[in-house]
């Protein structure tokens, strides 16, 4: 049986409720008490779960908006602190989360790649090595020395991606970017990813993409009202999932 490389022990996660304050400063003033009371009210998005993810295994979460999927990522990938409870994660972790996050305006796609890299944790030269293939990947040798604040959004996401790509993950987090670009480079996103799944890298997938679960996933993990619904084969918990 392989090694768990992500542990979760009755972790629970909760945030402030901002419910005065979003009737602005002046509503806030008027209900002062109710207002400072509020501040001490929170919101669980996951209350007390528990589960394990071996080495090697690719693993899906479902689920409504709102019940705490990419805030389960940020927890794994150490961005989020837990109210309580335990989390172990051996091994680099890997986050394709928020696409470009990482990028400067006013440098150009070239650069960018190579800040993004060193900040993923490469070595400047080990990116300089991959920095050909990385291009290549994206698509996007035309625009590579032109700023990125001159990229849309879109492209932004396909350089981004291409970075992660060439990384070498040993846990990659993934959420809701099977759909970056246009359907080609969708398609070689896609074999990206089962690649890194052949290669016996971990992987974490959230998405609202039922058929993207289905078919990269081995096990799917339903989350309903801050705790596990269902856990098991990607199929059986996709189908019980739908029928609900």
């Amino acid at each position: 049986m392989q090694e768990s490389v992500v542990i979760f022990e009755r972790v629970t996660k909760s945030y402030p409720t901002y419910t005065y304050i979003t009737g602005g400063f002046k509503n806030f003033l008027i209900h002062l008490p109710k207002s400072l009371k509020g501040f001490r009210k929170r919101y669980t998005v996951l209350r007390e779960i528990s589960f394990q993810i071996a080495k090697g295994e690719c693993v899906g979460f479902i689920g409504r908006n709102g019940v705490g999927k990419s805030t389960l990522l940020g927890l794994i990938a150490g961005v989020l602190k837990p109210d309580s409870g335990k989390i172990v994660v051996k091994g680099r972790v890997s986050p394709l989360l928020e696409l470009g996050a990482g990028f400067h305006p006013d440098l150009t796609g070239r650069e960018n790649i190579i800040l993004n890299g060193v900040l993923l944790g490469m070595t400047k030269a080990e990116v300089k090595a991959k920095l050909d293939f990385i291009v290549e990947f994206s698509g996007l040798k035309d625009f590579i020395d032109q700023p990125i604040r001159t990229y849309s959004s879109g492209m932004v996401a396909r350089l981004a991606f291409s970075v992660i790509a060439h990384l070498d993950p040993e846990i990659l987090l993934i959420d809701e970017i099977l759909a970056v670009g246009d359907v080609e480079f969708q398609k070689k996103s896609f074999q990206k990813i089962l690649e890194f799944k052949e290669k016996g890298i971990t992987i974490v997938l959230v998405s609202h993409s039922l058929d993207s679960i289905e078919k990269v996933c081995d096990r799917a993990i339903w989350l309903e009202n801050g705790g596990i619904k269902m856990d098991g084969e990607a199929k059986e918990v996709v189908s019980a999932y739908l029928r609900s």
